[in-house]
């Protein structure tokens, strides 16, 4: 099982190299629905409580960060690049988060770990204006590869650091 996690991840990594070929290669022993079953397990989708505003479960999100000691090293207000391109967009931000010395101490260990960094949180609104937030399955992260015995209470870190965001936004635990 966590060869085939193995291999799903690192096929979920190489997906934007054979983005710009006519026909992905198909991996050996892997379907297409295969393949989509595991980018659907890969991704987690929260809901937004009703009565959190997108805006204040980002507030919340990066103030529980910054409490962690995880870094907000990139904010991307894709919305607003749509708006200014001139098409309409649902509300949608890519926020990333990354401790570096972890970071560095994984793709140290395994380089696969670098198309995984920095850990990306997405909140969006729906087309019914329902905000969500959307995140990498984490325990994929940590469970799909084998790690040695120092680096496991890192990934579990970073798992439960990224939760931990994730949680504050969906609440708007400021």
């Amino acid at each position: 099982m966590k060869k085939i996690l193995a291999i799903g991840l690192s096929l979920l990594v190489s997906v934007s190299a054979w983005a710009g070929e006519k026909k992905a290669p198909a991996a050996p022993g892997m379907d297409k629905a295969m393949m989509q079953k595991m980018v659907q397990a890969s991704i987690q989708k929260f809901k937004i409580n009703d009565d959190v505003s997108v805006e204040d479960a980002i507030d919340s999100m990066m103030l529980r960060a910054n409490n962690l000691n995880f870094k907000l090293v990139a904010d991307l207000p894709l919305s607003e690049q749509v708006k200014a391109m001139g098409e309409k967009a649902n509300y949608m931000r890519i926020l990333a988060f990354c401790d570096a010395l972890i970071a560095k101490k994984m793709v140290e260990h395994d380089i696969t770990f670098a198309g995984f960094l920095p850990c990306r949180i997405a909140v969006l609104k729906d087309s019914k204006g329902q905000g969500w937030i959307v995140t990498m399955n984490m325990d994929m992260m940590v469970q799909g590869v084998d790690l040695p015995k120092d680096l496991q209470p890192l990934a579990l870190k970073v798992r439960d650091t990224i939760y931990s965001i994730v949680d504050a936004g969906v609440n708007g635990d400021l």
